[in-house]
């Protein structure tokens, strides 16, 4: 399943992040309830890599095709949903990571560690976890995943903040620190 990677975020416009997004069309799993369950023997690490029965999946295009099937549940377990069967995954902190951000328009585009363009606003909140000593910021993607902002993302943001350190997308404000 090879996948063209994104280009430079910073050359997208929004009207490019949108056309990317819908050529992507992801399986509706938030309709999906199959009655058949099972392990899945995965885990996404902390630091945002994928294993299988204790061996690290290294394809980007296995890892995204993965991506595409997760789903969080209100109790906050991890699920690979298909329309015949629902797999347990572990994630340990977040499903994604947020590599990259750039300011196209009144919006914040982050790019995630699967190549995937999400835009921060109401559809996606960021929000601030931890305290304000050692804070994680976590980006709503989809069916009740997160990403984790890594570091340099984190400081990008800081970047683009105001003195409150908070910042603004989509006509919402994001406060970078918990309260």
């Amino acid at each position: 399943m090879p996948y063209d990677p994104l280009p430079d975020l910073a050359t997208l416009s929004l009207a490019e992040i949108a056309a990317l997004n819908a050529a992507r069309k992801l399986p509706p799993v938030e309709q999906w309830n199959p009655a058949a369950s099972g392990d899945s023997l995965m885990v996404i690490k902390a630091d945002g890599r994928w294993f299988h029965d204790g061996g690290e999946i290294k394809r980007p295009a296995m890892i995204r095709a993965f991506a595409g099937l997760l789903r969080r549940e209100g109790d906050g377990s991890n699920w690979l949903v298909t329309p015949a069967e629902k797999q347990s995954i572990v994630v340990e902190d977040a499903a994604f990571i947020a590599v990259d951000v750039v300011r196209t328009g009144d919006s914040l585009a982050l790019r995630l560690n699967t190549d995937e363009v999400v835009l921060a606003g109401p559809e996606h909140p960021l929000v601030a976890r931890g305290d304000p000593d050692m804070p994680a910021l976590y980006l709503a993607v989809r069916h009740g995943t997160e990403a984790r902002i890594n570091r340099s993302t984190w400081l990008q943001l800081v970047d683009l903040a105001d003195a409150d350190l908070a910042v603004t997308s989509q006509g919402m404000r994001f406060s970078l620190v918990p309260a």
